[in-house]
């Protein structure tokens, strides 16, 4: 068995395992061994497909010391006027340059791809089948808590009759390839999160007919408006002006609904169907130009969930839906980007389990905890500063996730080290914008005061409404 002196090994060579590795070298002295099952840097990215991209701006994701895109924003298409959105294959291209151009050529990280990842720190190659053993001189860093799901690498969890065309997102492009007597004459999205969004504005944006589409939606999803989480100080009064709108939504709200009412009528919150109430909130991110392609989709089915797919069409929980077998191709989108777990302590003695500490921003969250980890004495001291929040699945725990949210922030606004160091981290994304703010700018100034004045009535009613929701 060969080998290996470490002080950190990262299991995961995501963007949260990235991302940690990336602050830990630039804040320690540490030698560093990552693992990963993938042939390339990037986790999920690598099996995603061709079409996608992040739902909110270039600037917030990624690696804290090396920039991801130009930083322009996007002159044509559904995000016009907003900053860029980087694709799967700029990612992918992106991790890829973090580990060959920061990563590696520190001489204090070790990179070995391919591998599984056994336990008691040893991993095997699946090229070699050769093991080895890892002598972790700090800590073992677990960075795949978050169970990313891809359709690609995804089985559905509903029954497929023989002969029936179910391909994920990933075989679309792919479609060029079929004689012309073989291509779909209908496609059937079959899920409503934001894989089957893009599925649905690629489909469109493609050529594909909107009637030719059916779109199975067994819940709606409010959206966040990507108008509001924008960089740069141009979107001031969009970004800080909609977290005052925000906050102040918080404080007044009388019920969760009466929440997410005031928070589509400050246009913070969006939804596809106005005649529809949506009952999951997953932080998916749209522009209003997304919004508008999507409702160009009018055969939507509502019946729950599939529960199976035959030569006479959709099995549904509430029901059966025809659809011709010749001709009609299904498309998986039922993945689900983050698995529902319950959180845990994220510093736990010899092993760090990075979570989200501001949702929904995996790639600052293990940032900010290998910062901590640098710089902090003791796992108490650590986890006070880091403590987990909730990444919402229902609606009532949209609350839970603010809450969390607020109070991170609230701890770290206490400690100035922490807080020089979450102004000047790139994937902060408004610590600059602020800190910038002139003295004599009465108006952005104003802005920031409704903020504050509304943040501890916020956390108050958030916990009625909490309490209520129970």
């Amino acid at each position: 068995m060969n080998t290996l002196q470490t002080d950190y090994l990262v299991i995961g060579s995501g963007a949260v395992g990235l991302a940690f590795a990336d602050t830990l070298l630039q804040e320690t002295d540490a030698r560093i061994t990552i693992v990963d099952r993938h042939g390339k840097p990037g986790g999920h990215w690598n099996d995603a497909y061709a079409f996608v991209a992040l739902h909110q701006p270039s600037a917030f994701y990624g690696v804290n010391s090396l920039p991801l895109g130009s930083n322009r924003k996007d002159t044509v298409g559904v995000n016009q006027g907003l900053y860029e959105l980087a694709s799967g294959p700029e990612v992918s291209g992106y991790f890829d340059a973090v580990m060959r151009q920061r990563l590696l050529p520190s001489g204090r990280v070790s990179y070995h791809p391919l591998c599984d990842y056994l336990g008691d720190g040893r991993f095997v190659s699946m090229l070699s089948g050769e093991e080895t053993q890892v002598r972790v001189a700090r800590k073992t860093v677990d960075a795949t808590f978050f169970g990313t799901s891809v359709p690609a690498t995804h089985t559905p969890r509903f029954a497929l009759a023989d002969g029936m065309d179910l391909v994920p997102p990933n075989a679309l492009p792919q479609l060029w390839m079929k004689p012309a007597a073989q291509r779909p004459k209908r496609f059937v999205i079959v899920g409503a999160g934001k894989t089957a969004m893009d599925v649905g504005v690629w489909l469109l944006g493609s050529g594909a007919r909107p009637e030719s589409i059916h779109w199975v939606v067994p819940r709606d999803s409010w959206l966040l408006n990507r108008l509001h989480i924008q960089p740069g100080l141009e979107f001031f009064h969009q970004t800080l002006g909609g977290q005052a709108d925000q906050m102040e939504a918080f404080a007044a709200a009388s019920s969760l609904d009466d929440l997410f009412d005031r928070l589509e009528a400050a246009g913070i919150m969006l939804r596809i169907d106005r005649a529809v109430r949506p009952s999951m909130f997953h932080f998916a991110t749209m522009s209003t130009g997304e919004i508008e392609t999507l409702r160009r989709i009018t055969q939507v089915i509502r019946l729950g969930r599939v529960t199976a797919i035959d030569a006479e069409g959709l099995l549904m929980e509430q029901g059966r839906v025809a659809m011709p077998a010749d001709g009609t191709l299904y498309i998986d989108c039922t993945a689900s980007a983050v698995e529902p777990r319950p959180g845990s302590a994220i510093f736990q003695g010899e092993r760090i389990v990075p979570q989200l500490v501001r949702a929904p921003q995996p790639a600052f969250s293990a940032a900010l905890i290998a910062y901590v980890e640098a710089h902090y004495p003791d796992d108490a001291t650590k986890n006070a500063l880091c403590a987990t929040v909730p990444f919402p699945h229902e609606l009532h725990q949209y609350l839970h996730c603010n809450m969390a949210n607020m109070a991170n922030q609230f701890r770290w606004g206490q400690d100035k080290a922490l807080s020089r160091w979450i102004r000047d981290c790139r994937l902060d994304g408004f610590g600059k914008v602020i800190a910038g703010i002139p003295p004599d700018d009465i108006d952005k100034l104003a802005v920031l005061g409704r903020i504050r004045a509304a943040a501890m009535p916020a956390m108050s009613n958030l916990q009625k409404l909490a309490a209520q929701a129970i």
